[in-house]
């Protein structure tokens, strides 16, 4: 019987390991492509740290210390005992591992396994990285900001520090030239493992479902998913592993499969208890179905899974600067990540992938999941550059630069917290300080200022509240959620536990901590408004709250928040179709509280704005969009009435002006003109007029106090300051765009330019008798349009070509109006004919008179 060490370790992986060893002792740096099950996460580190010799003759590479970097907790434990398990040990001796809240390492240790978070920190903490040979970047094709930012100090910690730190990235699909271009051109080397072929059985829903909206998941899909499942138990062989974006659907889909007989259910996800990610880890005798989240894509093997189900979803963090809101988001899947998934059907043998979505829709999948970087808060981020030394993260090597908005952004809240001066972007001491506590800078300068007030031990238990999330079913109150941890026996409470020593080990100086004060509504509220202060709300009646930010959010109904006067809003989304966000997570706090968190954000001044129609000017002292207190405002200053009437003109329009008849025709002769001739004739259209009104309403415009005194100002003597004075050109205003066109009849006819590419002139017919050409403007370069009107004023005919009218359209109209108008005349040739504003009598008695 062969020993499952040995096979465990006859890897193909161990095929790449020559070349990977070349690579290292040249160039010092490698990306390694291997796809899942060849070995890549536990039989390389082993090799280059020296330790197959003796349980794999001739697999050594030397002695080294080798510290593994992984991005999530749960395999950084399962990698580190997996290779612990091959060495016949366990972990803490040769192997070890340490992860947020937890180090099992030991002093002979030679590999440790680290979060990249964990990696991140100690980096900052000793740039060296003393006694370490070799890092190992794994699974870095997720793309974790952690991971990205890791990789390029470590590519700085080469360049000037230590150029005999070996570095290797790898993935089991990658953007390979990427990751060997930020490693200096480093060699790519590839692993080829044997792939068993893995079947696609497309599963789509048979009725339409709704997309994924913030977190929310359509429970049509789900109860798919928990059928697709069934019928993959009925089909297949083997265990089954389906994929959820998060703990809500595991739980949701687990709770739709009871009734399976011998089958165990299990849920994987990073909150899910030691014991249970083990026996996951372990495999069983038994048919098992594994729930899992995207911790079970790459960097875990599950034994016995012969079939994968995908639901195609996937979270990623998304960050909505307008309303301060940032949380993850349920996305459709990359292609990516589907090979990724489907690839767990065929690790050990033949398999099948049941794919919750059509065929059609796959191609419209986007190709890989986005970079951290591109999408998600930057705070963190920006802290750790400006630690670095690189504030704007413009010397980093990084395969894509953080974008300029959300570092701006980033920037905003590290100067508000104090953890980088303003001027430069430096990171101060507080800063610095904030960066070790290994928490977001925002929870960070809670912890940090709210232990000397609350004490240590009681801030980081409220601070690791809002660390660890609590789940849905702790409630919205922080409060309450604080209390059911503290007697709480599920996982949940067991890691906010372990944070909350952690944190404590970090909090400054014991304060006293009693009466009121001391409370946990008001140390749940003063954390959460110290890490949030944007986001503390006072009430406007109805369940709704305005944020100091500006966003307004509602409190659900029956919620123990209801009620209270001022929140410090933790965690909040937007529901599909809600006007509003909706709070998930607060603590109570009253103004003294509020205005001490968010004090950056207070102001009083005079304002003066254009509300309702008309100026209102006010003293207003405010805290962010919050109004504290306001009282009428008297004298308000002359530039703060004009800046507001101005608005008034940008929302309502220049119509608020008084506009004669003579005013509105200029209006339409100038945008004539401009339109035409352009330049030097003003644009005169709304938004022209607006951003020019230093040049034609003053000083009217200043002169101002009040609505009725804009009605009051003449808008055509206003615009006359627009003609072209300088150049003379404004006296050929009427010669260009006349306001009256004198017809052959002698009578003089106003021009209508209200369509500036098409002047009319509206004249009776028999005016225009004996002129042969259509009449022209603006130094005869545009003809006007005639409408050609009957002896009662009524529309004849439209024409901007007389003479084709004479020859062609006249014959129709004259034998459909002679009879209607025997009095007036109709000659055959019109063209020739004498014009007249008169009957035939009344011209007969004119000739006669001549």
């Amino acid at each position: 019987m062969s020993d499952p060490r040995s096979d465990a370790l006859d890897l193909p992986v161990r095929d790449a390991l020559p070349a990977l060893r070349t690579a290292l002792e040249g160039p010092g740096g490698a990306v390694l492509c291997a796809p899942p099950g060849t070995g890549k996460t536990t039989l390389v580190p082993l090799a280059l740290a020296g330790l197959l010799d003796g349980v794999h003759p001739g697999a050594d590479a030397g002695a080294r210390r080798v510290v593994v970097a992984e991005p999530r907790r749960i395999a950084a434990r399962a990698a580190a005992r997996r290779m612990a398990w091959l060495l016949g040990e366990k972990a803490g001796e040769r192997v070890g591992y340490t992860v947020r809240g937890e180090r099992v390492v030991g002093p002979h240790t030679r590999v440790e396994v680290v979060t990249t978070g964990v990696l991140l920190q100690r980096l900052q903490r000793d740039q060296e990285l003393s006694g370490v040979d070799v890092v190992i970047l794994d699974e870095c094709h997720e793309r974790h900001l952690d991971a990205d930012t890791v990789a390029a100090f470590l590519v700085d910690v080469r360049s000037a520090l230590r150029p005999e730190l070996r570095l290797v990235a790898a993935s089991a699909t990658t953007d390979a030239q990427g990751w060997a271009r930020i490693l200096g051109d480093a060699p790519v080397v590839e692993a080829h493992g044997i792939a068993h072929p893995v079947e696609v059985v497309w599963a789509p829903p048979p009725r339409a479902v709704r997309p994924p909206h913030g977190t929310r998941v359509d429970p049509a899909l789900l109860t798919h998913v928990a059928s697709v499942v069934r019928r993959a138990l009925a089909e297949r062989a083997g265990d089954v592993l389906c994929f959820l974006p998060g703990v809500g659907e595991i739980a949701r889909v687990a709770g739709q499969l009871t009734g399976l007989g011998d089958v165990e259910v299990l849920q994987v996800h990073g909150r899910a208890p030691a014991a249970v990610q083990d026996a996951v880890l372990a495999g069983s005798a038994g048919r098992r179905v594994v729930l899992a989240t995207a911790v079970a894509e790459s960097s875990l093997t599950v034994p016995g899974v012969r079939v994968v189900v995908d639901a195609g979803l996937a979270r990623e963090p998304r960050v909505d600067h307008a309303r301060g809101l940032s949380a993850l988001t349920t996305v459709r899947a990359s292609q990516a990540a589907g090979r990724q998934r489907a690839g767990r059907a065929g690790r050990e043998a033949p398999g099948a992938v049941y794919r919750c979505w059509a065929e059609a829709e796959d191609g419209r999948l986007p190709r890989f999941p986005a970079p951290e970087i591109k999408v998600a808060d930057l705070a963190a981020f920006a802290l750790q550059a400006a630690c670095w030394g690189d504030p704007d993260a413009a010397g980093l090597a990084l395969l894509d630069p953080p974008p300029g908005g959300a570092m701006a952004a980033a920037r905003e809240v590290l100067v508000a917290v104090g953890a980088v001066a303003a001027d430069t972007g430096r990171a101060t001491d507080r800063g610095t300080r904030m960066s070790r506590v290994g928490l977001h800078p925002r929870l960070a300068r809670a912890l940090l200022d709210a232990a000397p007030r609350v004490g240590g031990r009681r801030a980081a238990e409220a601070v690791a509240l809002l660390s660890e999330e609590p789940p849905r079913e702790y409630g919205d109150d922080l409060a309450g959620a604080w209390r059911s941890a503290r007697r709480g026996g599920d996982s949940y409470a067991a890691r906010w536990r372990t944070e909350a020593r952690r944190l404590a080990s970090s909090a400054p100086g014991e304060g006293d901590g009693g009466g009121a004060a001391g409370s946990d509504e008001y140390v749940a509220g003063l954390v959460a408004a110290l890490a949030f202060p944007e986001r503390v709300a006072r009430s406007v009646g109805g369940g709704t709250y305005l944020m100091a930010g500006g966003t307004r959010a509602e409190v659900r109904q029956g919620s123990a928040l209801a009620g209270a006067r001022w929140l410090a809003v933790a965690v909040a989304d937007r529901p599909v179709g809600a006007g509003h966000a909706r709070v998930l997570l607060a603590g109570q706090v009253d103004e003294d509280v509020a205005r001490d968190a968010a004090a950056p954000l207070r102001s009083a001044g005079d304002e003066v704005a254009w509300g309702g129609g008309e100026l209102v000017a006010r003293h207003v002292e405010r805290l962010g969009a919050v109004e504290l207190a306001v009282r009428p405002l008297k004298n308000p200053d002359p530039a703060l009435i004009r800046q507001a009437l101005l608005s008034g003109l940008w929302e309502e329009g220049t119509g608020l002006l008084n506009w004669s008849r003579g005013a509105r025709e200029l209006r339409e002769r100038l945008a004539f003109l401009h339109r035409h001739l352009g330049a030097p004739w003003p644009d005169v259209a709304e938004d022209a007029l607006l951003a020019r009104v230093d040049d034609w309403l003053e000083p009217e415009l200043s002169r101002a106090r009040r609505r009725a005194d804009l009605a009051r100002i003449e808008a055509g003597q206003a615009l006359g300051r627009l003609l072209p004075w300088a150049t003379g050109e404004a006296a050929r205003l009427d010669a260009l765009a006349p306001e009256r066109l004198e017809v052959p009849s002698g009578s003089r006819i106003r021009i209508d330019y209200a369509d500036p590419g098409q002047p009319v002139l509206a004249v009776k017919l028999q005016e225009m008798f004996g002129l042969a050409r259509t009449p022209r403007i603006a130094d005869g370069a545009v003809p006007v349009v005639v409408h050609l009107l009957s002896p009662a004023g009524r529309p004849a005919a439209v024409t901007a070509d007389l003479a084709s009218f004479w020859s062609g359209g006249y014959r129709a109209v004259r034998a459909e109006l002679r009879g209607r108008y025997p009095k007036h005349p109709w000659p055959e040739d019109p063209a020739a004919a004498e014009p007249t504003r008169y009957t035939k009598a009344g011209q007969a008695r004119r000739g006669a008179s001549g």
